[in-house]
């Protein structure tokens, strides 16, 4: 990481040597209580120490606001009450053991079981004694001159996620930006995640995106997952990408200071409205908005596309091509997957076989579709709806790192059947309308949808797949809540006469065009 972040080494017995950190004013403390709001995960608990009048409620204190985003949240003192509970980001105790008579009572206090689903700051601990949770972090404050030093000695678990925290804070550094506030933003699936950058009035985005370990060789082709299917695998093919869509007059976000090997970008921010409307869980499609992305895709896929893109240190970047290999390593998601979450007494091996020949065939008719850049994720967490703007400029788009050279009809299939909330039939085709009419009069349309169809089932089938593989693998279990949709859409596509070979073996786990 930056130079400057302090890095943690294994001690005795596997625990994290200490390291102090200077903290000459309140703003200072201020920005450390960010930094460690960011790192906070359930199950975890940070143990603040130090005299009286030290400053552990003033941590504590600007910690909550962090993760509450309230600059302004009242945080009464737990010495009395003992425990004050917060939401935010993720549910936080805020316990002050001073007057605990005896280490017996933590148990009344609900800690162990807080813990399992939220995070804990604990001022006092040492008078919760053996009682108390291993911390996770734990802060030694003191006075020193007219400000604090904080000594902070961390978990082996804890400890990367401080690292990269506090990396994230020297990168900012490093940009001019040592005021910045930081805000969690979002996250996703992958292992990526985002803040919010406020600094006078003007709010960026930060993503971090460490390069990650590509996982096992996959028996059947040696490489693993990652690689055979084309994945990102660090952030130059965001920069890459991102600079070939706006070359093409797109909205995709300027890159305002990057570390490539760290894998960070600070980048613009195209504001926080999407193509739904709102409401809970994300609102329901917006026709106009929809139709606009169609449309933006249109003209996205009118582009000549060059597959190699200069990027820093005359490393180009190259695009991979969507090939046959990484389509069928995808669609294997759903009978390795799916079909054992919906038929777990079946026999999964003579499936996967009929499964594949059938695919085998379909795949085939994808030969004569047109090809493109396909952004891969283009669905509504991706887009970002700018009605101030005009044109192409209203669509505002993300997380495109995935993007590949393929049948470009996969990106409309993925606008109109949005994994995230259910497109009725009559506004996908409006979609398939919208974009075929934006593509002209001599638009091949029959072959266009034939495209359409196929690469809407293959898309679907990996997803059932995934959505299944988050709960199962990753404990996931609020993307099984998606799968209903998938189901649908995957019915609808059946219809299509192209994948007519396909119709009974999805009939086989319940997949019927009738939908029986």
């Amino acid at each position: 990481m930056s130079a400057g972040v302090p890095t943690f080494r294994a001690g005795e017995n596997n625990g994290p040597e200490s390291f102090a950190v200077a903290l000459p004013t309140e703003a200072a403390t201020v920005r450390l209580a960010e930094d460690l709001a960011l790192c906070l995960e359930p199950g975890d608990l940070v143990a603040l120490s130090g005299d009286l009048g030290a400053g552990k409620s003033f941590l504590a204190r600007a910690l909550l606001r962090a993760l509450a985003d309230d600059d302004s949240l009242d945080v009464p003192s737990p010495t009395f009450t003992l425990v004050q509970h917060y939401d935010g980001r993720l549910p936080v105790a805020h316990y002050d053991l001073y007057r605990l008579d005896e280490e017996g009572e933590l148990d009344e206090l609900g800690l162990d079981e807080w813990l399992e689903d939220g995070a804990a700051l604990v001022e006092w601990p040492e008078r919760g004694g053996k009682s108390l949770p291993r911390a996770a972090l734990a802060i030694q404050i003191a006075i020193e001159g007219t400000g604090r030093q904080a000594v902070l000695t961390a978990t082996p678990d804890f400890a990367p996620k401080l690292e990269r925290s506090l990396g994230i804070r020297s990168f900012l550094n490093a940009g001019g930006r040592k005021s910045a506030k930081r805000r969690f933003f979002c996250g996703d699936a992958s292992t990526r995640s985002y803040e919010s950058i406020r600094l006078d009035g003007e709010e960026t985005v930060l993503m971090n995106a460490p390069a990650q370990p590509d996982g096992s060789p996959l028996a059947d082709y040696g490489v693993p997952y990652s690689q055979v299917a084309h994945l990102a695998e660090n952030v130059r093919a965001f920069v890459a990408i991102a600079g070939e869509l706006r070359r093409f007059g797109l909205a995709a976000p300027a890159i305002l200071q990057s570390d490539l090997d760290a894998g960070l970008l600070l980048i613009e921010h195209l504001g926080t409205d999407g193509i739904r409307s709102a409401g809970p869980s994300g609102g329901e499609p917006v026709a106009e908005r929809y139709l606009a992305s169609a449309q933006m895709l249109a003209h996205l896929h009118a582009q000549p596309v060059s597959r190699t893109i200069a990027l820093d240190k005359g490393h180009p970047y190259e695009i991979a091509d969507y090939d046959r290999r990484a389509m069928v390593v995808e669609i294997d998601l759903l009978p390795q997957w799916y079909m054992s979450y919906r038929l777990p007494q079946a026999d999964a091996s003579s499936f996967a076989a009929a499964y594949h020949k059938a695919w085998e065939a379909v795949l085939n008719a994808l030969s004569k579709a047109e090809k493109g850049l396909v952004l891969r994720d283009f669905h509504s967490p991706n887009i970002i709806w700018r009605p101030d703007r005009e044109g192409l400029g209203r669509i505002g788009l993300i997380d495109f790192q995935d993007a590949v050279i393929g049948p470009i009809a996969y990106d409309v299939a993925s606008l109109a059947q949005d994994a995230r909330v259910t497109v009725p039939p009559e506004l996908e085709r409006a979609i398939i309308d919208a974009y075929c009419a934006a593509r002209g009069p001599d638009f091949d349309r029959n072959r266009f949808e034939t495209a359409y169809a196929i690469t809407a089932a293959q898309r679907n089938s990996k997803i059932a797949g995934i959505f299944v593989r988050l709960d199962r693998r990753d404990g996931k279990s609020g993307y099984l809540a998606h799968l209903p949709r998938i189901e649908a859409y995957l019915r609808r596509n059946l219809a299509h006469d192209a994948l007519a070979p396909l119709r009974q073996i999805y009939a086989e786990i319940g997949l019927s065009v009738n939908g029986s």
